[in-house]
This record gives structure tokens, C-alpha cells and sequence, in this order.
């Protein structure tokens, strides 16, 4: 009896641990889902007027208790590229169930989608789906994609304005969505999971050569910041105190051509001098130590630069 009474009781256990496993797998994405009531803006609206204070004087009247944050509103006007950059290179910092607004929205009012793209990292982002999602959808990767139905999620009587939609529609909606008073499915219809992108040149090692992109500078200091990651510029074989041959084209014409040091950080080479160096992101970048050299050079950013190393 001792025997059968120790048996039921694994028995009975392992059936419990087998039902707990399973309810912790359901629970499990809708904890990495679940919003979190921050709510992070960005724009090209500058802070010049006051269209920021606009769009979060309606989330506020949402709910008081979000949460609010920026990216940047100093995105170039209309640069849909910049925008996508300056969102992956800050959202995997937030926690998962942030709902990010990101407004660059040349084409306001036409038949362009209003999206919110749930990643699988279990972010949000609230946007025109015109390329601003290229760049966080293929590094967060797409969960799920909902356009957003504006006879739900539109700010009350707002219909006659066609040209502040990110006052009226998207800041309302992340607005909502953060503050729970809708789920994701409340958005809107589900869509494809795929989202417009532009294209770019990616990273790659061919013919002894690394080639790459140009994707954004870091503006205060004018230093070039590629999307060369270090295991594609490790395959040239190069040490830090190496010189490396590089040369930076925009829509194929070479603007720079030249050689730099590469060096860990700035002080390893006198003032004025190029250098190479792997930025915060560990991305491949070029600068002028206590220079500019995307001023000395004019080497800017945008999907049509490219840049190519070699030994």
C-alpha cells in the first residue's frame, strides 16, 4: 500500500508539473506581449512649434498615467531611412510591451496603410507603413501586423484633418494601445506579416573586400557609422594599429578614398588624424579624432551610400 501510495503521489505530481508547463507556455507571450504603459515618440516635426506638445496633449487625454518618452524629433524632413535607423538603434533598450509613435509621413492622407507592427521581441510601433518599419522588422522580426481602423482609433471629431494624422490617429491609438483601454486586436483587421522596406546595401565579405552601408552618422561629431558588424569585418584579417584601404561612393561615385588607422578608441592617434573604429553599436565607423568627417569629406548617410574595405 506504502508502494502504491508513493506511486499515485508521483503520479499526481508529474501530472500537475505537466499542467503547469503547459499554462506557463500559453502565459508566456502574453507576459512578452502584454503593454507596459510607456508610450515613445518620434517625429520630423522638430520642437520648433507645437506639434509634439499636440500629439502627447492627446495621448495624455488617453490616460494620465502614460508614461511618455522621445526618441528624437529631429529626424530630417521626410528621411523615412533615418527614421527606421534611429528606431532599431534605440528600441531593443526599451522593455518588451513599449509602444513606440514614429511620425515621418510624407504621404499624410493618402492611400498609404496606418500600421502597428508587433515584433517578436514584443515591442510595438505605431506608424505609415512607408519604410519606417524596414530596419526594425528584419532585426526585431515581425510577430503580427494590424492596420489601424480609424472609425475606432481616431481622436473624436477629427475627421475633417488630413494632414496631422500623427495627432490624430496614431498618437491616439499607441496612446490607447499603451494604456491598455485596447488590445492589439482591438487596432484594427490583421494584415500580411510584411511591412513596405527599402531597400539597402547590406553587409558582406566578397573578393578579399568588405562592403557595406552607410546607414546613419553620428550627427554631433560627424562621424560615419556603416552596418559593418564585426563578424563580417573580422574576414578581412586585420589588426587594430592596421591601416585599411577604404573607399565611401553615393549612388556608385566615389566622394572619399583614402586610408585610416584602425584603432580601438581615439586617443590611440593624434588629434587630426582618420581613424576606423566599432562604434556603441559595434558597427564599423570612420571619424577624424577631434574632427568631422563627414563635413571634411562630405560623406553623408541614406540607403544610396555604400562603403568598401580592404587591406
Amino acid at each position: 500500500m506504502v508502494g502504491l501510495f508513493h506511486f499515485q503521489t508521483f503520479r499526481d505530481t508529474r501530472s500537475i508539473t505537466r499542467k503547469f508547463c503547459f499554462l506557463f507556455l500559453f502565459l508566456l507571450p502574453l507576459t512578452l506581449f502584454a503593454q507596459n504603459n510607456i508610450l515613445v515618440f518620434q517625429s520630423d516635426f522638430g520642437l520648433k512649434d507645437g506639434a509634439v506638445s499636440a500629439m502627447k496633449g492627446v495621448a495624455a487625454g488617453v490616460s494620465p498615467n502614460i508614461k511618455m518618452f522621445d526618441v528624437t524629433h529631429e529626424i530630417p524632413a521626410y528621411n523615412i531611412w533615418e527614421a527606421s535607423y534611429r528606431l532599431v538603434q534605440t528600441a531593443p533598450y526599451w522593455p518588451a510591451g513599449t509602444v513606440f509613435v514614429s511620425v515621418v509621413d510624407p504621404g499624410v492622407g493618402t492611400k498609404r496603410k496606418s500600421v502597428v507592427m508587433l515584433t517578436k521581441t514584443g515591442h510595438y510601433f505605431v506608424t505609415p507603413d512607408n519604410g519606417t518599419l524596414t530596419l526594425v522588422a528584419e532585426q526585431m522580426g515581425i510577430q503580427e501586423v494590424r492596420e489601424i481602423d480609424e472609425a475606432v482609433n481616431r481622436r473624436k471629431n477629427s475627421g475633417e484633418s488630413y494632414t496631422f494624422h500623427g495627432r490624430d490617429v496614431y498618437a491616439y491609438t499607441g496612446a490607447r494601445l499603451a494604456a491598455k483601454v485596447i488590445t492589439f486586436e482591438g487596432v484594427g483587421k490583421k494584415l500580411a506579416t510584411e511591412v513596405v522596406s527599402i531597400p539597402y546595401q547590406k553587409a558582406v565579405f566578397e573578393n578579399g573586400k568588405v562592403t557595406g552601408g552607410i546607414p546613419i552618422l553620428d550627427i554631433q561629431y560627424g562621424n560615419v557609422w556603416t552596418n559593418i558588424g564585426k563578424p563580417v569585418f573580422e574576414k578581412l584579417n586585420v589588426k587594430v594599429g592596421d591601416l585599411i584601404k577604404v573607399q565611401v561612393l553615393n549612388n556608385n561615385k566615389v566622394i572619399y578614398e583614402g586610408e585610416v588607422r584602425y584603432v580601438n578608441t581615439f586617443g590611440e592617434v593624434k588629434e587630426g588624424d582618420n581613424v576606423g573604429y566599432f562604434n556603441s553599436l559595434l558597427n564599423f565607423s570612420l571619424a577624424i579624432n577631434m574632427g568631422n568627417f563627414s563635413e571634411k569629406y562630405q560623406v553623408f548617410s541614406g540607403n544610396t551610400w555604400r562603403i568598401v574595405l580592404n587591406k
